[in-house]
């Protein structure tokens, strides 16, 4: 009898406190290979902190992380980028003063199977090069490749980070509001982009832009006060009255349910 693959993610009663604050409070999430996962919630409901203790910028107080059933609590954000998790940032992180080229090829430099030597081989730097600007044409950067990065507009900017996010080739790609700032036309630029993702990446979506969560998820997980209210089909979800209720900031918060999968 063949046992099945482990979850692409798992996180597994994570809790996190700044001070007196409870950011995080036994948050519980299952994914698997190709889950297209947004978790959405008020401000303030914990989403970021849960990206970054995914990513391993914050660490948990308790709980744990695992990618493909390994623990990674403890590693790295340089460790777990190599294992496969990638991600986009609320504020894109690009490097000013290098090009637009250059900054995709320098995110995409942890997943190169010999990072440490292929400098040293002109193919592999053409190959890896080539590479960092299919990525630019996918996010419609293509013309912009040469551009210092600090002269792109913010909507271009957070294109230049999706494309950074991708070029490491992630099993499980983390995306941090992707839409925000973003005109119509970067919007469906954006959406046309997470369509054609790599149908075995699974990605988990913070977004506040209802259309893009609709469009995009199969799933939703709804956080507030760092408790995860309800997890469920998307659009079913997002048409609770409970979740309108938390937006509003009128509606009660439960105590957590098990660890949903999806």
């Amino acid at each position: 009898m063949t046992s099945s693959p482990p979850p692409a993610l798992e996180l597994t009663a994570l809790t996190r406190r700044f001070g007196r604050l409870l950011a995080l409070d036994d948050v519980g999430l299952s994914l698997a290979a190709g889950a297209r996962h947004a978790v959405i919630g008020p401000n303030g409901a914990g989403k970021s902190t849960l990206l970054n203790l995914v990513a391993g910028t914050d660490r948990p107080d308790h709980g744990t992380v695992a990618l493909d059933g390994r623990d990674v609590t403890r590693l790295s954000p340089a460790g777990r980028c190599r294992l496969g998790i990638g991600r986009s940032f609320q504020q894109p992180l690009a490097v000013p003063e290098l090009t637009v080229l250059e900054n995709v090829v320098l995110a995409g430099w942890p997943r190169h199977p010999r990072r440490r030597g292929a400098w040293r081989s002109p193919a592999k730097q053409r190959l890896h090069t080539a590479s960092a600007r299919r990525w630019l044409e996918t996010v419609g950067l293509a013309d912009r490749a040469e551009l210092p990065a600090g002269r792109l507009a913010h909507g271009e900017r957070r294109l230049l980070d999706l494309a950074a996010a991708l070029a490491a080739e992630p099993s499980v790609l983390l995306l941090d509001e992707p839409a925000a700032g973003l005109t119509d036309d970067g919007v469906e630029r954006l959406t046309s982009v997470l369509d054609a993702l790599d149908e075995r990446t699974a990605v988990v979506l913070v977004e506040h832009h209802v259309e893009v969560v609709a469009r995009f998820a199969r799933t939703v997980t709804v956080l507030a006060a760092g408790r995860v209210l309800v997890t469920g089909p998307a659009r079913e979800t997002l048409a609770r009255p409970e979740v309108r209720d938390a937006y509003r900031g009128t509606g009660p918060v439960p105590a957590p349910p098990s660890a949903p999968r999806g």
